[in-house]
């Protein structure tokens, strides 16, 4: 009798240890994160789950720079044609500065996960 309670909680922890409670997780970034790059024509983020479009966005923010607050560059987020991937693409040309990038996503499992991160233009 002292092996059943045994089993059925060995039993209950294989049942509940496949299930799968995931979020979207960032994979990558272009530009990555904190790297110095040219002027890009668009920052690309790669998620770990397909992303729903009605609740996945980004804004693009210059830093504070001496005589000049921070301000979010006008810009346009979209999802890539793999559904898996955010693609932010500004109205101009960036000029050289220190970004962030703030973005919120979520699953189509309904997960809703967000961050940022910074890169700079030289």
């Amino acid at each position: 009798m002292r092996r059943f309670p045994i089993l059925i909680a060995a039993a209950a922890t294989l049942t509940f240890a496949g299930t799968a409670y995931a979020h979207p997780k960032l994979l990558s970034a272009s530009p990555a994160a904190n790297a110095t790059v040219a002027k890009p024509v668009h920052i690309e983020l790669h998620f770990s789950e397909k992303l729903m479009p009605a609740f996945s966005k980004a804004e693009l923010i210059m830093a504070a720079m001496p005589g000049m607050a921070a301000m979010k560059m006008p810009s346009v987020a979209k999802l890539g044609p793999d559904g898996r991937s955010l693609i932010i693409t500004p109205n101009s040309s960036l000029p050289r500065g220190r970004y962030s990038v703030a973005w919120q996503v979520v699953s189509t499992d309904t997960h809703k996960v967000a961050g940022s991160y910074a890169f700079a233009v030289k």
